[in-house]
């Protein structure tokens, strides 16, 4: 049994003290008053003269054993009048499951000297060890929403120590059931002649109880919740992150982030966003900066601070931005001023790079520039060129799986029902996008057109110069269509359009290339190569969400695998660096990803190469321990806080101040009768 002795009245006791013990040693030293009276001799009253020598002010006490006896007196009942109480718990019993919770959360640094919470808990799970009888015996389970057991009865404390102290924190989150069945099962390993007629075992679970299954919970046991974290540590965690593209301009990506404040108090923080690492300028972002009330306030007290502060409550961020290429994103809140928790600062998404497209190039010939671009110069994967006779055949037959088809001077009959299109002095009936035709079928043509125009900002022009473009002729395109926008404006018609139909996107260049002098230019080749990396991103619309702490992600049997013998796993700080052997075949299994971080793979694995893992959980930002055990199994106990509490001044006054009053007394009286 430990106990915590404290007084809770001893100011009043010092009081008394100060005040009773002087008195005592006033009335020793304090001079008799005598009657005066004449006698014949003083040879009879030798005594009394010794008397007055004693009754002398400032002469030295002698030896008094009543003097001692009523100053102890004195001192145990001012002791009693302190109130002394001791707050006493029961330490470990017989037998003992310690439970120890490594979640996210128990890495908040709130306890007593910057600790985090695991660690304040493996201190008090070490005086729990101190606490155990000879022939006691315990066990450690180390729980987030894994269980693992550490260590199984024992009844080696040193090992139970070391048990303790190599439960590592994790960035998951805490689930307390499957702990639960771990200690259950333990039991059953404990043959039945020893488990019969004894008590059930005492199960200490240290966790600041912000588990998610709290209404599945069972176990068989006396259960103690040994209650670590305080209630006024605050924490800014971002709980939700989202990236997409926007499917009218698949190179925007629109980044949302939503934040929360866990803490007591409101808080101003700000965002910061870097792509690869380099930091994006949000100085026109109207909702960088962020006002976040305390997540634990009701309705009345936001609504209270909003009408005192004349501002609004803002916890999330709505980012666009221009992205042709892959990247990782990153978002993070600034303020770290009183924030204990640092899993939840930062939250990061990976976008992909750009399908690697499959192109055909639908040709009679004759085009040196485009076919020697096509087919060599941009590095396509497996370009494929066809006459608009075997184009014809092969899009009638259904036969048909090219992302990108590229039409030189030729109006295609048949198109497929999705995809990507770039036309060449072409237009294919049926779109929105009209042009003159005469009565032969031909194209009403415009000779000597110039640039008037172009769109600086879009992805697929950004950073060439136009001007210097002349066109011999082109196709008079009667302007932009919904859903179509002009990239090159001429000076008589417009000679670039992309537009988007149904599934298709369309990219019409009005002009023959031979009948310019753009295939002469750099603008070309770039011009090219940025509409296919646009058309890229488009066919693959989707971005990279982040994992969850704890995921085991699975790498499918593909020709990504085919050769790769092992691969090296590199995560965040408390992951570090793995070689993971690649079986030879079926899936390649990756182990759990415990920390919050950038995980890659080398050699790099398509669509694994980079993987983040975000933490993006209300319930494990929430640093506000539960206040009461999870599940209702058990009772909670605090920090230096017991279960009970004794009053110990009557025990004073029992046993030691009324002994010593009889003591006295029989002293006293003893020389009074001598």
């Amino acid at each position: 049994m430990n106990w915590i002795p404290r007084f809770t009245n001893w100011q009043m006791g010092a009081l008394a003290a100060s005040i009773v013990v002087p008195s005592l040693l006033i009335l020793y030293f304090l001079k008799l008053r005598r009657r005066e009276q004449v006698v014949p001799s003083t040879l009879l009253w030798r005594k009394a003269i010794q008397d007055l020598q004693v009754n002398a002010p400032f002469q030295k006490l002698r030896r008094n054993l009543l003097l001692l006896l009523q100053m102890l007196l004195l001192l145990l009942l001012v002791l009693a009048l302190s109130r002394p109480v001791a707050n006493y718990y029961q330490g470990a019993g017989k037998m003992t499951a310690i439970l120890i919770d490594r979640s996210a959360s128990m890495s908040a640094r709130d306890s007593q000297g910057g600790r985090t919470r695991l660690q304040e808990a493996k201190r008090r799970a070490h005086e729990l060890v101190d606490s155990m009888k000879r022939g006691s015996t315990a066990m450690v389970i180390a729980f987030d929403d894994s269980a693992e057991t550490v260590q199984p009865f024992t009844t080696d404390t040193a090992a139970i120590r070391r048990a303790i102290d190599s439960v590592e924190a994790t960035d998951r989150r805490s689930s307390l059931k499957m702990a639960y069945q771990l200690a259950d099962a333990q039991l059953m390993f404990i043959p039945e002649q020893n488990r019969t007629n004894i008590d059930p075992p005492d199960i200490h679970v240290y966790s600041d109880g912000r588990v998610k299954d709290d209404d599945e919970l069972t176990v068989q046991g006396k259960v103690t919740f040994e209650k670590i974290g305080t209630e006024n540590a605050g924490n800014v965690g971002i709980v939700a992150l989202n990236a997409k593209r926007n499917y009218e301009r698949p190179t925007e990506v629109q980044v949302f982030a939503r934040l929360a404040n866990f803490g007591a108090e409101p808080v101003e923080t700000f965002v910061h966003l870097t792509v690869d690492g380099e930091k994006v300028d949000l100085a026109d972002s109207k909702s960088r900066g962020l006002y976040l009330l305390p997540e634990r306030w009701n309705d009345e007290q936001r609504t209270k601070w909003e009408q005192e502060n004349g501002r609004g409550h803002s916890p999330s961020v709505d980012i666009p931005m221009e992205l042709t290429t892959s990247a990782v994103i990153r978002v993070e809140h600034t303020n770290k001023d009183k924030d204990v928790l640092a899993a939840d600062d930062v939250a990061q998404v990976v976008v992909p790079p750009p399908k690697t497209l499959s192109v055909l190039l639908v040709t009679d010939g004759g085009n040196y520039f485009l076919e020697k671009l096509v087919m060599e110069s941009l590095t396509l994967k497996n370009p494929a060129s066809l006459t608009p006779e075997a184009y014809e055949g092969k899009a009638k037959g259904g036969d048909f799986n090219y992302d990108v088809v590229i039409f030189d001077r030729y109006t295609p009959e048949t198109l497929p029902p999705a995809g990507n299109f770039v036309y060449f002095k072409a237009l294919p009936k049926g779109l929105k996008v009209k042009a003159p035709v005469s009565d032969a079928g031909a194209f009403e043509l415009i000779e000597d057109v110039g640039v008037l125009d172009w769109k600086r900002d879009h992805p697929i022009l950004r950073h060439l110069a136009m001007q210097k473009l002349y066109v011999a002729e082109a196709i008079k395109l009667e302007g932009a269509a919904e859903h179509s926008e002009v990239l090159l404006d001429g000076l008589k018609c417009p000679l670039i359009v992309l537009h988007r139909e149904g599934k298709s996107v369309h990219l019409i260049v009005a002009f023959d290339l031979l009948m310019s002098n753009w295939p002469l230019k750099v603008s070309f080749p770039i011009f090219m190569h940025n509409a296919l990396q646009f058309l890229a991103v488009g066919s693959a619309m989707d971005v990279r969400q982040s994992l969850e702490p704890g995921a085991t992600p699975r790498i499918p049997r593909s020709n990504a695998l085919e050769g790769i013998k092992q691969a090296t796993l590199t995560g965040p700080k408390g992951f570090g660096s793995r070689t993971l052997p690649v079986p030879p075949g079926g899936d390649f299994a990756l182990p759990p990803l415990t920390h919050v971080g950038l995980y890659s793979l080398d050699p790099p694995i398509a669509q694994h190469e980079k993987m983040a893992v975000n933490l993006l959980d209300n319930n494990e930002s929430n640093i506000l321990p539960s206040d009461h055990a999870p599940g209702g199994l058990g009772e909670v106990r605090e920090a230096d806080q017991g279960r009970s509490r004794m009053e110990l001044w009557w025990w004073v006054v029992a046993c030691a101040a009324l002994p010593l009053l009889m003591i006295e007394w029989w002293v006293y009286t003893r020389r009074v009768h001598l």
